[in-house]
């Protein structure tokens, strides 16, 4: 994972404009956070099987990155495009995150994502961080595993783009598992009471710009 926080979000598009919204996302809208200092990397994923899920991780140097003023000024102005796209979102669950622990870099065509609300998180998450994710990053067909937990604030006020969608859900914690090969990420099992998990595959990538790189 780049950097030491992260933007996670799982939704759903509805299928008469997911065209629409596959270009408005790779042409203008991750272009645009991208272009934020202090964002690093955003991918784009879709449901492994069909379906209208989509997984987007946005990954960022640190977590005042995600409540710095660039980034809230266009939360708070979205474009016409933004406008007309926000409220085709369906069950959105949006966190901002730190990355608690993180093994690996690179993301393959796979994806498995694991949400979570533990009772004892700090005992799960310490377990995991020392006893699972290593040993997933290492295994083969497999590339990294990184924990997330969540920072966003339950009583931050609406920015306008949250407006347009309706509100938003959080995930309190989330494992994501990525790897080379489908069938290797398909046999990972995070035992966790209560998760939500999905399975994705990667449609669209995209790095900060370097100017004068």
């Amino acid at each position: 994972m780049l950097g030491q926080a992260a933007i996670a979000i799982w939704c759903d598009v509805d299928a008469q404009v997911r065209g629409e919204f596959d270009d408005w996302h790779a042409r203008e809208h991750m272009p645009e956070r991208l272009s934020i200092p202090g964002f690093l990397r955003g991918t784009r994923w879709v449901a492994a099987h069909g379906g209208p899920g989509y997984f987007i991780l946005y990954e960022a140097l640190d977590e005042p990155t995600l409540s710095a003023g660039p980034y809230l000024e266009h939360l708070n102005s979205p474009t016409p495009w933004s406008r007309r796209m926000m409220p085709h979102h369906r069950n959105m669950v949006r966190s901002p995150c730190r990355v608690v622990a993180s093994f690996g870099q690179a993301w393959g065509e796979a994806l498995l994502t694991v949400r979570f609300s533990p009772r004892d998180p700090e005992r799960l998450a310490r377990r995991l961080a020392a006893e699972l994710l290593p040993g997933l990053a290492a295994r083969k067909g497999l590339l990294a595993a990184h924990l997330l937990r969540n920072v966003g604030g339950a009583d931050a006020p609406q920015t306008e783009e949250q407006k347009l969608r309706g509100g938003d859900a959080t995930a309190d914690w989330a494992v994501l598992v990525s790897g080379y090969d489908a069938a290797a990420v398909a046999g990972v099992e995070i035992d966790v009471p209560g998760c939500v998990a999905g399975h994705y595959r990667l449609a669209y990538v995209l790095s900060e710009a370097r100017h004068g790189a």
